[in-house]
């Protein structure tokens, strides 16, 4: 007879009251500071490679919402996908926190949980870990699709200065699969929302480096206990030399190391270290293996003279 899988939800916790006006007036900052960026990438979008003069209008900023609300849903999914699996453990966790900037490529950056109480069993860690990246994932994905639709192929101008934007696997096979094969001489001129779809695969990539308390790191602790320490440095020494092919790794590579200053390259323990996953969380490491693969680029933001001959 099969042994019962053991029962790793506790007690619910005391648990501490969510200052909910805090979480809503950082949800509408953000809100704010995405739609000014997005009106940005509007006017972008609709100039046509710097081609076409766009009219700047108070109702210019209304553009900006389809590329907010996308963002801000692919970020919030993949909070939400953490908190609601800290619920169904009973781990006490606060509602996301979204973070405004106004002045980055993005408008944001980003969301957080903090979660109040240990995690203290494997399978939880593993399915709080991995239920961010796979929330985010699931809507960045039709986000992607929806905004290549929406986007435009023109002729590049010959002496266009602009920024280049790596392309993970996902999106040039989601590029292909909308656009087809693309004639010599013409570039995707990308609608705002899939802009914030990029910028999704790309968070989800950099959650699932297999490092420290990174969400990737939660998955690799979970499989591989106490050798995840190694992954996490080879890991940390991977996004330091990619600082040798693209300048945009560098704030991520200083945020990491400052991190395992902090908090050290070793996970926190759980109590059963030792105790191998199941077959089904196992199947969910490589598939989040899969994840980062199809969404990563070793160079996602190049700022470059784009030079087209007659």
């Amino acid at each position: 007879m099969a042994e019962p899988e053991p029962v790793y939800r506790a007690p619910a916790p005391q648990r501490q009251g969510d200052r909910v006006w805090l979480h809503l007036l950082l949800l509408l900052l953000t809100l704010a500071s995405t739609t000014l960026v997005g009106a940005a990438h509007y006017a972008s979008f609709m100039s046509d490679f710097g081609t076409r003069p766009v009219i700047q209008t108070s109702r210019l900023i209304w553009n900006g919402l389809p590329y907010s609300l996308t963002i801000l849903g692919i970020l919030g999914a993949h909070e939400m996908g953490h908190y609601l699996a800290c619920r169904y453990y009973k781990i006490d966790a606060t509602l996301p926190f979204f973070l405004p900037m106004p002045l980055v490529l993005t408008g944001t950056l980003g969301a957080v949980i903090r979660i109040r109480q240990p995690i203290l069993y494997k399978a939880p860690l593993f399915d709080i870990g991995i239920a961010g990246p796979i929330a985010g994932f699931l809507v960045a994905v039709p986000a992607l699709f929806c905004g290549l639709a929406l986007s435009t192929t023109l002729p590049v101008p010959r002496n266009f200065v602009g920024a280049e934007l790596g392309e993970p696997l996902l999106f040039r096979a989601a590029e292909w699969l909308v656009w087809g094969t693309m004639q010599h001489g013409l570039d995707i001129n990308l609608h705002p929302v899939a802009l914030a779809a990029w910028f999704g695969l790309l968070v989800t990539a950099l959650n699932l480096f297999p490092i420290a308390q990174l969400d990737g790191g939660h998955i690799s602790y979970a499989v591989f206990g106490r050798y995840s320490t190694r992954i996490t440095l080879a890991a940390t020494l991977v996004v330091a030399s990619l600082v040798l092919v693209s300048l945009s790794w560098l704030v991520w590579t200083i945020l990491l190391v400052a991190m395992l200053v902090f908090v050290g390259p070793r996970h926190p323990p759980v109590i059963d270290e030792d105790a191998p996953l199941d077959r089904t969380r196992l199947v969910l490491a490589a598939l989040a293996l899969i994840m980062f693969v199809i969404c990563f680029t070793p160079a996602p933001i190049q700022v470059m003279d784009l030079i087209r001959p007659n």
